[in-house]
């Protein structure tokens, strides 16, 4: 119950954020649309944010967290707080030092991430390179505000690290509103809003670290046991940890050679697809990795497997009709909340063809995030750097494979190809990740799994034939007015929950099976 309660406090706030990230982009659409200069910002923010993803949320917190449980557990206040003091300082000067050369080098950066523009000569290329020297200090703030958030979590505090994306929302929004009017490159605004809420992200934490008692005393420490522990486990972990951000960005790399509008189809239909993944995905790995790294370090071996049992059966009970909803609703959801002024019909087609692809791939991005915590808390990073590198080889041959045949099919959306490839990476990465749990013991699947996938997959049917036959009308839903629109969507989806949790409960479904193993 526990963890179920602290899952649903981080699932919670994530939602708040979510809701206010489609308030978000629901504001970008209207105001700067799916244009050159979008693609430009889009590419500059998310380099860092993909660095942030990959360091900060990613291999750092999934190295730095299992030890600071195990100086929690061994109870000793001042090694934990030298522990503390010494990371802080080391992460601290590292990333000043990579954020110096990120400014100064962002052209060269960039060039790597989009060398189609470069390449061809377009100008969305010398844009954004301006716009990532303002973005680019937001990894050293966020990695910052991620070794906080991992100190709060370790000592159960999920709630204030969990609303830390409500203030980028925030950030963006006032930008777009406020600044984006008044600047030459409307656009650049974003890119100030972004290094905004990377300050204000960071000061959120202090107090709440203030009441541990625990706000760090920067040292460095590169020679400090502890430190060299969590520099050691960092290393695979970068591959480890990320997969999925780095077929995202590959997508990005590829979509520069596309037509214009490509990057921009695949950031929104990505935006939508971490709605779910976001609210449960990331709350559930966020959740479990101390969960796991405690029982870990007190032996527990029945209890860490129950904990990755109870966490996989929550996971394919929430993204099996998440997954469906989102392929059956995937126009209705994109006209309804970006279909507006700058953003044509035509984009909401291009958008629904990538989303589609990425929500097909939903469970496994998932799966991903439960399985991979079950190496980490045991502080195994090798097994997952091999199980990344074949998942992500596999996804740049398929980005190849994919992509070469629709253009040569004439499809009018290839950028579709990269998202289908991401999601098949995906199921390799969690089949690989399950296999080596189960062949290490370290996992053992408990009775009733057989009943709980026919149920989902049956209940899940049902529900998706039912939404396609009230809102399959896509002329209808375009010549809605915004209010219609809501509604209407609004209704489909409560209905589509309905229907799912009554053929849940036809089929025999109950709650023992969502609470079973959550302590």
């Amino acid at each position: 119950m526990k963890l179920l309660k602290s899952t649903a406090t981080v699932g919670s706030a994530t939602l708040l954020s979510r809701i206010l990230g489609f308030v978000r982009d629901v504001i970008l659409a209207r105001v700067f649309g799916a244009s050159g200069e979008t693609d430009a910002f889009f590419l500059a923010f998310k380099i860092p944010n993909f660095m942030r993803r990959l360091f900060a949320e990613g291999s750092f917190s999934l190295a730095f967290v299992p030890v600071l449980s195990e100086y929690k557990a061994k109870g000793d206040r001042e090694a934990l707080r030298d522990l503390i003091d010494h990371v802080t300082g080391t992460l601290a000067a590292i990333l000043l030092v990579l954020t110096a050369i990120g400014i100064f080098a962002a052209p060269l950066v960039l060039s790597i991430f989009a060398p189609g523009w470069l390449l061809n000569d377009r100008p969305e290329f010398d844009l954004s390179s301006g716009m990532l020297r303002i973005t680019f200090p937001y990894i050293m703030l966020i990695s910052l505000t991620a070794l906080a958030g991992g100190i709060l979590n370790t000592f159960g505090r999920f709630l204030i690290p969990a609303l830390t994306p409500v203030l980028l929302n925030l950030s963006l929004i006032a930008s777009a509103l406020l600044l984006a009017g008044h600047l030459e490159v409307p656009v650049t605004a974003l890119a100030w809003g972004v290094l905004a809420a990377g300050f204000a992200q960071l000061i959120i934490q202090v107090p709440a670290l203030m009441r541990l008692g625990l706000i760090p005393r920067p040292r460095w420490g590169w020679r400090h046991s502890g430190v060299r522990r969590i520099i050691k486990l960092m290393i695979p972990t970068l591959f480890g940890s990320s997969v999925a951000q780095i077929n995202l960005l590959f997508d990005s790399i590829i979509a520069t050679f596309l037509v214009t509008g490509s990057v921009s189809w695949l950031y929104y239909s990505d935006r939508l697809l971490e709605f779910p993944l976001g609210v449960f995905g990331i709350a559930l790995a966020t959740v479990i990795l101390p969960s796991l790294s405690q029982k870990h370090a007190k032996a527990s071996t029945e209890a860490f497997s129950a904990t990755i049992d109870w966490a996989l059966r929550l996971a394919v009970i929430i993204t099996v009709p998440a997954a469906v909803g989102l392929i059956i609703l995937a126009a209705p959801i994109l006209i309804t909340l970006f279909q507006y002024d700058a953003f044509l019909l035509d984009d909401v087609r291009m958008s629904s063809y990538s989303l589609i692809a990425y929500a097909a791939g939903l469970p496994a991005f998932i799966a991903v995030k439960v399985l991979a915590p079950g190496y980490y808390a045991r502080q195994d990073t090798v097994t997952p750097v091999k199980i990344a590198i074949g998942a992500m080889v596999s996804n740049m041959l398929l980005n190849v494979a994919f992509v070469g045949l629709l253009v040569f099919q004439g499809f009018e959306g290839p950028h579709a190809g990269l998202a289908l490839a991401s999601s098949l990476a995906a199921y390799l990465n969690a089949m690989l990740l399950y296999r080596g749990l189960r062949k290490r013991e370290v996992y053992r699947p408990e009775h009733g799994w057989p009943r709980l996938w026919v149920t989902v997959i049956v209940a899940s049917g049902v529900m998706g034939a039912l939404l396609f036959f009230i809102t399959h009308d896509i002329n209808g839903w375009h010549q809605a007015n915004v209010y219609l629109r809501v509604k209407n969507l609004t209704l489909s989806i409560a209905l589509g929950v309905i229907i799912y949790i009554f053929s849940c409960l036809v089929a025999g479904l109950r709650t023992h099976d969502l609470l079973r193993g959550a302590k």
